[in-house]
């Protein structure tokens, strides 16, 4: 094929393809258009997911009659005039990119009135060709109607989820920015129903209360820079505020960790790095706090034009910023929670409540604090150098092993015929809960009547997720009752849970399930069993009995696949003994 222009409907629809990826990019676009023009009160509506209607509505300045139709042609912005405005952006969005993609894909109708003008405008545009721009009567903002999203690009509406697991990405996204923005007045109303709001006070603790709930909200840790360490010189100023959760509070995954940069919501794992080692020693392995944290620093010292979508940002001093969030962050903590230190003991007895490193009758003399994320990771790097080829490892059956102990209060330590055995207490008490799901699905499926209704308080994220999941909740055993607004009334839970903490065990699932499209019934079951095994299986950093370890590991060797969990993560380490006799120097 030869070479050749593309054309203007095909070069808008590739253009539209970096910044547009679902609905929640639109509006996430929309939002930050609203901010940038001065809002303190946006108003959102969302039907079908996103992908029938988005219409955002905003008091902010408006535009212009005689500027309507730029704003929708690429690259016009009112927000940049020359290349040396790229190097301190002070603005949400500045690319002019935003509205020219959302029109090349959907059909959008735009309202709006400028202060200076006393008639507003009605501008339609659909597949980037305008329809209709005359005078239209408008109060002072915009209305923008977004409909039929995708309806010109069918293969993008293949990659869309289920309108359930879209209007949490939404939901997420609105989330971001009234945290980000507590002055200004959200709403969310989502196929007719009102799903959030806030008062736009001012006060983060205020939208705290509605993001995270009541009880996470008021436990959480008022996070500040100490003034000495942005009383620095103008240029390399850096200011960290906001809130994070308390040890005792934590997850398995990463949501409900927002960080901003000068009011931008930003994906930097570096930063979320930093929150997390601040904590040291106080979560457990694998184990994630919460936190919503503000960067703020000069425009000069962050590079915000690295990717369409504007997610990801640049530092001139990456480490400054990484040091500046874990300072403020432990500082934070230290407060309330002084870091512990590696103690040793002469006698048994445990030490500033630490596990031994055995748990075993006859106790070993040396005590541990809990693992920090690193520490583990090391002990797994150096447990691998030790892995051999060897037969038995590659075979899915497990040898008698005789248990040991327990190291980190995360670890079982065994001895079998050929070496060694590190096994994740966690990982492999998932394999083992869904093998027996799996045996006695009849069993497991039946629901056990709890002896008193318990009331759970959701997240908006968990609502979304309990509202997607609801069908395969119902036949895994939970029965759930609305209980007024986000919170549900918790009758039942499958028998496999009976013994766990019902309202907890319940919002760890809600947190863990995988949000799907449309799959069909036995992956969607499937997905579900798994995360409800996850949400039951013992935690890494949980002190076991001799006799729990021993029976956790004979349940293991009867599993089909005993090496892996349900979701493909190893379950053991193996140490030779050949390499071990190499490694002490026994033999050649």
């Amino acid at each position: 094929m030869s070479i050749h222009i593309l054309s203007d409907d095909l070069a808008s629809k590739i253009a539209a393809g970096e910044v547009i990826e679902r609905p929640a990019s639109v509006v996430k676009e929309l939002i930050e258009n609203a901010l940038d023009a001065g809002a303190r009160d946006v108003r959102l509506e969302v039907r079908g997911g996103g992908q029938r209607l988005i219409r955002v509505a905003d008091d902010g300045s408006g535009i212009l009659f005689d500027d309507v139709p730029t704003a929708f042609a690429r690259h016009g912005t009112s927000k940049l005039a020359s290349a040396d405005d790229l190097f301190a952006i002070r603005t949400l969005g500045f690319r002019g990119e935003a509205l020219p993609s959302i029109a090349s894909v959907a059909r959008v109708t735009l309202i709006t009135r400028a202060d200076a003008e006393t008639h507003g405008a009605i501008f339609k545009v659909e597949n980037a060709q305008t329809r209709l721009h005359q005078s239209h009567g408008a109060p002072r903002g915009a209305v923008i109607t977004v409909e039929d999203l995708f309806h010109n690009v069918p293969a993008r509406l293949k990659f869309l989820k289920s309108p359930g697991a879209e209007n949490a990405h939404i939901a997420e996204m609105v989330h971001a920015y009234a945290l980000a923005y507590p002055r200004v007045r959200f709403s969310l109303v989502t196929d007719g129903k009102l799903v959030f709001q806030t008062a736009g006070s001012g006060k983060l603790s205020d939208v705290l209360l509605k993001v995270y709930g009541s009880e996470t909200a008021r436990a959480m840790l008022e996070v500040q820079s100490a003034a000495s360490e942005t009383a620095m010189d103008e240029q390399t100023a850096i200011e960290v505020y906001g809130y994070i959760t308390p040890p005792s509070i934590h997850r398995g995954n990463r949501r409900l960790q927002y960080l901003f940069v000068n009011g931008r919501w930003v994906d930097d794992r570096a930063l979320a790095h930093a929150v997390t080692e601040a904590y040291h020693t106080l979560l457990m392995v694998g184990r994630f706090p919460l936190f919503v944290l503000n960067v703020q620093l000069p425009p000069e010292a962050v590079d915000v034009n690295v990717h369409p979508t504007k997610m990801q940002v640049r530092f001139r001093e990456p480490h400054e910023v990484f040091r500046a969030v874990q300072r403020a962050t432990r500082r934070a903590l230290n407060e309330k929670f002084p870091m512990p230190t590696l103690a040793f003991s002469s006698n048994a007895a445990p030490h500033l409540g630490a596990p031994s490193l055995f748990a075993t009758p006859a106790r070993a003399a040396l005590n541990l604090i809990p693992p920090t994320q690193a520490d583990s990771a090391q002990l797994e790097l150096d447990a691998r150098t030790f892995a051999p080829a060897h037969p038995a490892a590659a075979a899915d059956s497990l040898p008698m092993l005789r248990v040991l102990g327990q190291i980190f209060s995360t670890y079982i330590v065994c001895e079998g015929p050929d070496g060694l055995y590190l096994v994740d207490q966690h990982a492999a008490h998932e394999r083992v809960l869904y093998d027996k799901w799996q045996t006695e699905r009849a069993q497991n499926f039946t629901a056990q009547d709890l002896l008193e209704p318990v009331p759970v308080e959701l997240a908006p994220a968990q609502f979304a997720a309990y509202e997607s999941e609801r069908e395969h909740l119902a036949r895994a055993g939970f029965r759930l009752e609305p209980f007024g607004g986000a919170t549900l009334l918790l009758r039942a839970v499958p028998t496999l849970l009976q013994k766990r903490d019902p309202r907890a065990t319940l919002l760890e699932i809600l947190d863990l399930t995988d949000e799907g499209g449309a799959p069909i019934q036995a992956e969607a079951e499937a997905r579900l069993i798994m995360s409800i095994c996850k949400g039951a299986a013992i935690k890494g950093g949980q002190t076991m009995a001799l006799d729990e370890m021993r029976a956790l590991i004979r349940d293991l060797e009867k599993c089909v696949s005993p090496r892996t969990c349900p979701h493909g993560r190893p379950t053991m380490l193996q140490l030779n003994a050949a390499l071990l006799e190499r490694e002490f120097g026994r033999r050649g």
